[in-house]
């Protein structure tokens, strides 16, 4: 491209009625250059496409907006960040404008909150997550500290009352004290009924709050943006920014995950509204300072030990000492942890499983319950049965490893070889051996269907009680013949 003052030499001296050829001559240029200038002297400029930072990573951008089309400029800064691009947060927008369409914004009317003031909640369902062959639905409860914007925030796989409360507790901890109000919405383990500006609240939502001194406000029916503070500052932001383009394995991973980036990027940034970054602008003394005794917002149930000394939680079998089979006990369980009570004593405590139809068992629990059942391998009863032979004793041994209680499984078959005699018992033994029918049911069964009772009439009562308990081992004939073939032999 020619300088100002050669451009303005070929019109001077073509205004003085120097031709082509001669201006083009005096000042070193070709004629087509002298045309072209004549007829424009500012031509546009040859654009030189400029390198850019972004070059190298445009092919991975591409990628992440396959994936999530709708993912934020601020997260996929952060990807490329890690992958080792240098340049700045306005290149990357440029960029992406021309690749995807804007967004449309609505308006609304911001309100602010004096420090410890106000805190607004609220949920967000965010799919599930996938363990073994179930799957858990996905929650996270977000709580935003309405002056700081100071964000806490807690996945579970409930919505529950207890889950709420424990989110809350939770919360409060880590804002360093509670506020005065807490704005949600209608959910029903805050609200049971509203009608116009009457709200009826969760009774168990009230006792949880009054000792924390929080006065709950419910937001009108669909006006979501009386805590938008929340809406955007916490479920969007979560959605949008924490949640694209991550990957974990279960909870407790994803729970890290949201904390790590709770503290290094959600409250240190310079949020857009204050101009402060959130862990700056909380103070922490303007908080209602939390009570002494603070409240077990565990999940709680009242249950029965069952006789495989075991109870049943949440689609899951958790293992106690063998002690406490036929017993109530109280269960109380967390995100991590289930914890077995007896009379307000703690006997087990387990680590929480998200599958189901499982069997968390503690060694101890199952050594103990083998120490249980062999005091009835030396009991009366246990002699009586075993007397009878091998195929018994085989019979005995497999039904304690089922875990069935041995006590009521051996009364009840001595029960039956006493009504049908020892032959039609053993017969049934070895029928329900060889078809692997392991219970005193099929042996009763077996017995009705090949014999009748052979006992019409009951037993004589004695007067004294432990003399009607006495069972005799029964007799060996062929002891009998040994002992009368010695004698013989002896008297030859």
């Amino acid at each position: 491209m020619l300088s100002q003052r050669l451009i303005f030499e070929i019109h001077r001296l073509s205004y003085e009625g120097f031709s082509l050829r001669k201006i083009a001559a005096l000042l070193g240029l070709s004629r087509q250059v002298v045309t072209k200038y004549l007829r424009d002297p500012a031509p546009p400029k040859a654009l030189r496409p400029r390198p850019s930072k972004l070059d190298p990573f445009r092919s991975q951008i591409g990628q992440f907006l396959e994936i999530d089309p709708a993912v934020s400029g601020q997260v996929i800064l952060q990807r490329l960040r890690a992958l080792g691009f240098a340049g700045g947060y306005t290149i990357l927008k440029d960029y992406l404008r021309t690749v995807r369409a804007p967004r449309k914004k609505a308006a609304f009317i911001r309100f602010e909150s004096a420090p410890g003031e106000q805190c607004q909640v609220d949920w967000g369902h965010f799919g599930a997550i996938p363990y073994g062959n179930t799957a858990r639905k996905l929650y996270c409860l977000g709580v935003i500290e309405s002056h700081s914007r100071m964000l806490y925030l807690e996945f579970t796989h409930s919505q529950g009352q207890q889950a709420l409360h424990r989110g809350l507790l939770n919360a409060f901890r880590f804002f360093g004290g509670s506020p005065k109000k807490l704005v949600h919405d209608n959910m029903k383990s805050a609200v049971i009924e509203r009608e116009g500006p009457l709200t009826r609240f969760n009774d168990a939502f009230l006792a949880f709050l009054r000792p924390f001194k929080v006065v709950p406000v419910a937001c009108n029916p669909g006006q979501a943006h009386e805590k938008g503070k929340v809406e955007k500052g916490a479920m969007h932001y979560i959605r949008y920014n924490f949640l694209p383009l991550r990957s974990f394995t279960n909870l407790d991973d994803l729970q890290a995950q949201a904390n790590q980036w709770r503290d290094e990027t959600a409250n240190t940034r310079i949020h857009s509204t204050t101009g402060e970054r959130p862990c700056d602008r909380l103070r922490k003394e303007a908080m209602i300072p939390l009570p002494e005794f603070l409240p077990d917002c565990r999940d709680a149930a009242q249950l029965r030990v069952y006789d495989d000394f075991a109870v049943h939680f949440d689609g899951n079998w958790y293992t106690v000492p063998p002690w406490a089979v036929g017993r109530k006990v109280s269960v109380k369980a967390d995100n991590r942890t289930v914890t077995v009570y007896f009379k307000d004593r703690p006997i087990a405590t387990h680590k929480r499983s998200w599958m189901r139809k499982q069997r968390l068992e503690m060694p101890e629990h199952r050594e103990a319950a083998k120490r249980h059942k062999e005091k009835y391998w030396v009991s009366e009863a246990a002699a009586a049965l075993l007397s009878l032979g091998e195929e018994v004793k085989v019979y005995l041994e497999e039904l304690a490893a089922t875990g069935q209680p041995l006590k009521r499984s051996m009364k009840k078959l001595l029960a039956l070889e006493s009504d049908y005699g020892a032959q039609a018992f053993l017969e049934a033994i070895r029928h329900a051996t060889a078809h692997r029918a392991v219970g005193v049911g099929y042996i009763e069964n077996i017995l009705i269907q090949n014999k009748t009772p052979k006992r019409e009439h009951p037993p004589v009562t004695l007067s004294r009680e432990p003399l009607n308990h006495i069972r005799l081992i029964e007799p060996s004939l062929a002891e009998y013949d040994a002992f009368v073939i010695k004698r013989r032999k002896g008297g030859q």
